[in-house]
């Protein structure tokens, strides 16, 4: 097990909570234009899970794109938000029960429309939503339980994205390219000593690196799920929620 997955909860940013995300949006109840446009940027991060949860429906691949494309454009212009309640917290938690009233109630003109017809409402990459769907559908278990595990690693990879693009900026690129495995402690890790030596550094300048990458991964981190919950309180749990359904 990782030093993250140990210690998830290390380094806590006092007082930090993004309130312009899902805590806005239920707020304002998806009405105003913020508030439209942070759930805009939500469903444009998280729109994998419930694809895939549409396809563990029995749903074809170009069925579950229309039908995920029709969901979040229904969710954005008929206000479902306002239909979301304080105590149900967590965006992934509003996004399922909505999708699950959706399919069955909503979907009334699945032959109506030639496919093509609906409004792009998420930018969906066809190809590798099925390359993730194709490897990860015979070894996961029920839609529900795939669509935890599926929001668990659309969260680490938003982190992941912006601590590359912040490498990147930094001139850092090579660097960040060796550690990244080494946050996680995959097997094809290289010993610090091996990346030092690559690098032309020290292998205690590299340990420093790893060391201000993992502080800096749970600062993101942080910040992510914050965007999710409709309070600072449900940070946590949900940190420790979601590694514990990806160990």
């Amino acid at each position: 097990m990782s030093e993250l997955e140990r210690n998830p909860e290390s380094t806590p940013v006092p007082g930090h909570f993004v309130t312009t995300h899902w805590s806005a949006v239920v707020r304002a109840g998806g009405s105003d234009t913020e508030a439209q446009q942070a759930l805009s940027e939500l469903c444009q991060a998280y729109w994998y899970p419930l694809y895939a949860f549409i396809r563990r429906q029995g749903k074809n691949p170009h069925d579950a794109e229309d039908l995920t494309q029709e969901f979040f454009a229904r969710v954005l212009a008929k206000n479902y938000v306002a239909d979301a309640r304080q105590e149900k917290g967590k965006f992934r938690t509003f996004l399922l029960v909505a999708l699950k009233r959706f399919l069955a109630n909503e979907w009334d003109r699945e032959h109506a429309q030639k496919r093509g017809a609906f409004q792009t409402v998420v930018s969906i990459d066809a190809n590798l939503a099925e390359s993730r769907f194709s490897a990860q559908a015979a070894h996961e278990p029920q839609p529900d339980v795939l669509f935890e595990r599926q929001w668990a690693v659309a969260l680490i990879e938003q982190v992941m994205a912006r601590l590359s693009a912040e490498y990147e900026a930094t001139g850092r690129a090579a660097l960040f390219a060796h550690l990244r495995s080494c946050l996680t402690r995959e097997e094809s890790a290289l010993p610090y000593a091996e990346i030092a030596a690559r690098l032309n550094q020290t292998e205690a300048a590299v340990k420093m690196a790893a060391q201000r990458l993992r502080g800096r991964f749970r600062e993101i981190l942080r910040e992510e799920i914050s965007k999710t919950v409709s309070s600072p309180e449900e940070v946590e749990q949900e940190i420790r929620y979601l590694f514990s359904i990806l160990a």
